[in-house]
This record gives structure tokens, C-alpha cells and sequence, in this order.
């Protein structure tokens, strides 16, 4: 599976950096996510309730941040295991862009799926991982828009 997208922040480029890195934000915005707890500063421990389909499975799994570059973007390597819904695996590409109304937040997320889950089509798991992506980004948005100008992140 691959996907690519753009939105657009409605935070400066550090708060948007600031918010990409803060567990809280993004345990709140991530849909189905259960745990997210930073194990270092550049690996997170999580866990996430999706369903796809008929098939729904708690995935357990570790996020790894690499080729850093505060504020303008990073790699997110992730995989988590589902028991006996399969496993999921792959990289996120984040870059970040200032522009006069905020932040433009551009990525690419490359993705492979094995086990029940890969039996499923990927028109499917295409769909659940675009809806995903659609919410986090409603959410992450919801969350600043109607911040203060003098908002903290």
C-alpha cells in the first residue's frame, strides 16, 4: 500500500514540529490508538484497536523516528504485530513547509500488511488506511484551529 498526502496546519512550523513529537497529541489523534509512550527520543511503544472489514485486531508494535531534521521533518519506521489478524509494517515520510496561513504538512507512507488482514484486497485496506489518515488529520487540525494566538502545543 502506498499513500501520499498534504494538509494544511493551522500552526506555525515549530508548534506543528512540537505537536508531531508530543505523545499526548498524538495518542488523541490517532485513530483506535489505546498506548503511545515514548521508550527514547526517537522510539515510541503502542498499541492500536483497528478493524478492517470483518476482521478486528489489537496491533502491538514499535514507531522508530529516523533521518531527523527539527523542524522540517522526519521518517516514521513502524510494525506492529495483530496476533492472528497478521502483522502490519512500513515507513511514513513527513516533511513540514512554513506557509502564511500555518504549516504545510506533506507525507508519503509506504506500507505492507501479511497474514488475514492482506486476504482482505488492498482496495479495502487502501480505504481503512485513507479514513485513518482523513481522521487523524481532523482531528490533529480540530485540535489547533480554534486555539488561542498565544497557544501552547
Amino acid at each position: 500500500m502506498e499513500m501520499t498526502g498534504q494538509q494544511l496546519v493551522p500552526l506555525t512550523q515549530d508548534e506543528t514540529w512540537q505537536a508531531l513529537n508530543d505523545p499526548q497529541v498524538l495518542k488523541e489523534c490517532v485513530p483506535g490508538c489505546e498506548v503511545l509512550e515514548r521508550m527514547n527520543d526517537t522510539q515510541y511503544q503502542l498499541t492500536m484497536l483497528t478493524k478492517i472489514g470483518p476482521v478486528s485486531a489489537r496491533f502491538k508494535g514499535v514507531m522508530t523516528l529516523e533521518d531527523i531534521d527539527a523542524p522540517r521533518g522526519y521518517t516514521m519506521v513502524f510494525e506492529g504485530q495483530g496476533g492472528v489478524a497478521g502483522f502490519a509494517k512500513g515507513r511514513a515520510s513527513v516533511a513540514l513547509a512554513e506557509e502564511a496561513e500555518g504549516t504545510r504538512l506533506s507525507y508519503a507512507v509506504k506500507a505492507t500488511v501479511g497474514g488475514k488482514i492482506a486476504q482482505l484486497g488492498a482496495r479495502l485496506i487502501d480505504g481503512v488506511a485513507r479514513k485513518l489518515a482523513d481522521d487523524f488529520f481532523k482531528c490533529f487540525n480540530a485540535r489547533f484551529s480554534s486555539a488561542a494566538p498565544d497557544r501552547t502545543v
